[in-house]
Parts: C-alpha cells; structure tokens; sequence
C-alpha cells in the first residue's frame, strides 16, 4: 500500500504542502488534506503517516505565533480532547476502513453545520456552560485520533468564543501539539500504523510541509478577519464532501 505512482505521490506532496499551509493559520483545510492521505494510503494507514508530519507543523506554529496563546482555552479543553483519544484508541481497533471513511465524512459534515450556526445566530452569546467545553474537547479528542479530524471541532469551539484571528491561530497550534504528541505511543504501539515503513514516507513529504508553511503565513496576513472565518467554513465543508464521493 506504500508503493506510489507518481500520480499518487503528487495528491501526498500536495496534501503535505497543504498541511504546512493549514498549520501556518489557514484553518479548515484539514478535511481535504485526510482526504487526499485517505485516497493514497488507505484511511486508517495514512493517519500514521500523516502524524509526524502534523508535528513538523505544530513545532512552526506554537514558534510563530507564541505571542497569541489563550491558555485558559487550552486547560478547558485538554482533559476531555485526551478522553476522547483514549476512547479512539480503543474505538478505532474495531471500525472498519469503510466505516472510518464514512464516519469522518459525517463528522465533519455535521460539524460544519453547527459552524455555520455559531457563525449566524443573532445572539453573539459566547457559550460558558461546561458542557460545551467538554463535548466539543471530547469530540475533538475522538476524531484527532480516529481521523486526524479535531480541527473541525476546534474551530466550532475557537469560532464560539469569539477568537482573533492571531489568538485563534496560536491557541489551536498549542493545542494540537499537545495532543498530537500524546497520541504518537498509541499510534507506534496500539494500532502501529506508525513504523518504519510510515516514517520513511512521512521523511520524503517533510520539504512539501515546510514549503507550505512558509506560503501560509504569506496568506494569513493578506486575510481579514471575517474572510478568514468563512474560509474556515467553506474549505471545511469541502472536505467533507470530498470524502463522503471518495
């Protein structure tokens, strides 16, 4: 399942350069990038592949935009985003391929229709109660380790509390880095869809990540801040289609 075509190396090198961008703050994308992945090494296999690369990005990110961290933010949501991974793991052993992919495409879906809500109710109401917090870190949890898919809930939740563009961005990259390293033993051990295999052909994506890293902090300040928060919602939505006609 690792040996490529060109064809198909270039959807991994374009994804790669795609997630460089997304962690550089062009949020919404992951959708598409676990698309492409999907399509290339399989949807539960590419989750490995795609991890180091995840963390190449969540280093940049929580480098570049250290000054805009909302930690309050963070300690709401981490306790039940490592709940919701520890529900993958065990979740995960026993969905199967067609499963995942189907189950990813509704996630995200869903997703963006509460998105679209947050976005367009009348009352601007940033919501404190505790449920919140803890289905979406929950949710968000689940999904990061069954699909690399957490983004989608984070930023209902980061779009809920009102965010700047700058602090969304920061918040999200601690966030993910975070998260992203606590799962990497579950990844090696429990599923081993990281190996040394996975590791090779995440090393050969690395210079699409970096490049894409440096073009997405060109992008993110040419956007403002209401066009970045329906960017969010669009590419979002696309991935999810994507995946859903794959």
């Amino acid at each position: 399942m690792f040996e490529l075509n060109l064809f198909d190396f270039c959807i991994a090198a374009f994804c790669a350069f795609l997630l460089g961008v997304s962690k550089s703050g062009i949020k919404g994308i992951a959708a598409l990038i676990v698309t492409g992945f999907a399509i290339v090494y399989g949807a539960k296999n590419s989750t490995g592949v795609l991890m180091p690369l995840l963390i190449v990005g969540d280093i940049f990110a929580i480098t570049y935009y250290k000054r805009f961290v909302h930690w309050s933010f963070i300690i709401k949501l981490i306790p039940w985003m490592i709940f919701g991974v520890l529900v993958g793991v065990i979740g995960g052993v026993y969905i199967s391929e067609n499963l995942f992919k189907y189950g990813m495409a509704v996630i995200i879906l869903f997703s963006v229709s509460l998105m679209y809500y947050w976005e367009n109710k009348k009352d601007k109401k940033i919501p404190k109660h505790w449920f919140f917090s803890s289905s979406m870190g929950t949710l968000a949890g689940f999904t990061t380790m069954v699909g690399n898919l957490a983004g989608a809930f984070s930023n209902i939740y980061f779009l809920a509390m009102r965010l700047p563009k700058n602090a969304f961005i920061g918040t999200a990259a601690w966030l993910f880095f975070i998260i992203n390293s606590f799962k990497i033993p579950f990844h090696i051990w429990s599923w081993q869809t990281i190996n040394k295999v996975s590791i090779l052909k995440s090393i050969e994506l690395v210079p699409f990540v970096i490049l894409g890293l440096f073009v997405g902090v060109f992008l993110v300040k040419k956007i403002n801040e209401d066009a970045f928060r329906k960017l969010i919602l669009i590419l979002t939505a696309l991935g999810g289609v994507l995946i859903l006609f794959n």
